[in-house]
């Protein structure tokens, strides 16, 4: 019987396509993706041996640097859902001081919900102006800080449908003057919250200490 040829196909493949379609997506990545920002105060934490991991979300945080300056922000769970929160902080605070905030003014402040200024000069850092962030006075004869703190509280009071839980955190430097610590324990105190987690920069359990034997015994 007469032998039958197999007729040869080429291996190669036509990879242009494929090319196309990796730029395509690569192209997507780098429109879509959002970069976090930089943050508004540099801050060494101190370190700690921990296991946990802090939910920084409905949370009140307050942060300093090593120079005292003082920072304050509430963080959302779900930003996009309750963005009214920050409208409501804002016009707290606007309408307990009489800082005369325009709608403009509250809309600048819910795109960046960092404070980091005295009460005085608000309005300015809202307009956009060049306002030195010297932090919020924490001071024993002029503690801001509580304001923030009291109308942020009253927010997630009004709230309490949803049954969120605030988290309050403190976010201090390692070189840090120990007044401005005091400035945001007696802001807190003054609105009755004495339970509040502080952010550390956290390392592994050390193996053969008995904290370490206890979350082997957890884990198994």
């Amino acid at each position: 019987m007469p032998s039958v040829k197999i007729p040869r196909k080429s291996t190669d493949f036509d990879m242009t396509p494929f090319v196309d379609v990796a730029f395509l997506i690569l192209s997507f990545f780098m429109l879509a993706t959002k970069f976090k920002p930089p943050e508004k105060v540099s801050v060494v934490t101190p370190k700690s041996v921990s296991a946990d991991k802090l939910k920084e979300q409905d949370a009140l945080q307050v942060t300093f640097d090593s120079s005292g300056r003082v920072f304050f922000t509430m963080t959302l769970l779900k930003p996009d859902q309750n963005n009214g929160f920050y409208d409501e902080l804002i016009s707290s605070i606007n309408a307990a001081k009489n800082l005369g905030l325009t709608p403009a003014d509250k809309a600048a402040f819910k795109k960046v919900p960092i404070v980091g200024v005295p009460f005085s000069q608000l309005k300015a850092s809202l307009e956009g102006q060049k306002v030195p962030e010297t932090g919020i006075p924490v001071d024993s004869t002029n503690n801001e800080l509580s304001q923030w703190v009291a109308s942020a509280n009253d927010v997630f009071r009004q709230h309490s449908d949803q049954n969120i839980k605030v988290n309050y955190m403190i976010k201090g430097d390692n070189h840090a003057v120990y007044p401005a610590f005091k400035g945001v324990i007696d802001a807190f105190r003054q609105n009755q919250v004495f339970r509040f987690q502080l952010i550390t920069d956290p390392r592994g359990v050390p193996s053969g200490t008995e904290y370490y034997d206890i979350l082997e015994k957890k884990r198994s």
